[in-house]
């Protein structure tokens, strides 16, 4: 039997979790092994995990008991939730609690919960300046989770709150990277205005995560959040513009306008992108660039993402 430390990852088949069992499977001198949470342990990323080293484990997180079936033995946990598979913020404000009831009983000695910004501390429901959105959020996929960091907080809970920035791999999976216009030009559209926004590499996450496993207790009760970069859309269109060899233009709209694009989560996110230009200092001190380096000192600029994955950008 392992004399390692035993994490419990949930989500281990996706960008967080995943990034977190492989950055401690690939360090062969980790002090810690790795229990994969997953729907489908039959997945060929499930496989992979195994093969690397996992004890892999089929978990749902609407369920407790699986929950609390995932967490024995273990020394610490990371808990994620997936609201754009159910764009249901009631039910990762549930999730969330059943974590911590789990984690108390199991007597973890480290949690991180990935968590956001509850927008409401800044933007009141009564607030014209941003639609409130399912009657009682701003930006439904934050409130939900900055709210429920409270779970953790009334067990006091070994926690440390770890917060992503905007994932550079939206502009691959998520439809945000250049649109050709009737023009025939390259733009990209989001509503920034000439703000800074923290941004990251989807697989930068889970290995600040385990940065943070590794300086161990001391970040507990902090809020770290992690980011590879601080730059403007304009700024990204110029990085991008060098790197695919074809100018990208900066198309400026507002968050109405974006808000009014019609896809599934296209308000929340309209919000949320409000929230970071209005609120960029606070957002981008909690996103700390250089603590994220010490944690994960292989950690992506936009330039470094851009190197690896602008082939994967969609352009037509």
């Amino acid at each position: 039997m392992s004399d390692k430390k035993l994490i419990t990852v949930f989500g281990a088949t996706g960008s967080q979790g995943g990034g977190l069992a492989n950055a401690i499977l690939n360090d062969q001198n980790s002090e810690f092994s790795v229990r994969a949470v997953t729907r489908d342990p039959s997945s060929d990323k499930a496989k992979a995990l195994s093969d690397a080293g996992a004890e892999v484990v089929k978990g749902d997180i609407d369920e407790y008991d699986s929950i609390k079936k995932a967490l024995d033995g273990a020394y610490g946990a990371y808990f994620v939730t997936f609201f754009w598979d159910h764009f249901s913020p009631e039910k990762e404000y549930k999730q969330a609690g059943d974590f911590a009831k789990a984690a108390g009983e199991a007597g973890l000695e480290h949690v991180i919960w990935s968590t956001l910004e509850d927008v409401r501390n800044w933007v009141p429901l009564d607030d014209e300046r941003m639609p409130t959105l399912q009657e009682k959020y701003k930006v439904p996929h934050f409130d939900a989770k900055g709210e429920a960091d409270h779970h953790f907080t009334d067990r006091d809970l070994p926690v440390t709150f770890m917060l992503a920035s905007f994932y550079w791999d939206n502009m691959i999976h998520f439809g945000l990277g250049p649109q050709r216009g009737e023009d025939g030009k390259l733009a990209i559209s989001l509503p920034m205005g000439e703000k800074k926004m923290a941004g990251i590499s989807a697989d930068d996450i889970g290995k600040c995560a385990y940065g943070i496993f590794k300086q161990g207790k001391e970040l507990v009760g902090q809020h770290i959040g992690v980011s590879g970069d601080q730059l403007t859309v304009s700024d990204m269109a110029k990085q991008l513009t060098e790197v695919i060899g074809e100018e990208v233009i900066y198309n400026k709209i507002t968050p109405e306008q974006f808000r009014g694009f019609g896809f599934q989560g296209a308000d929340d996110l309209g919000n949320m992108f409000q929230f970071y230009r209005d609120f960029d200092e606070v957002c981008n001190k909690t996103r700390d660039v250089a603590r994220s380096k010490k944690l994960n000192p292989e950690i992506k600029s936009f330039r470094e993402w851009l190197n690896v994955y602008s082939d994967q950008i969609p352009i037509e």
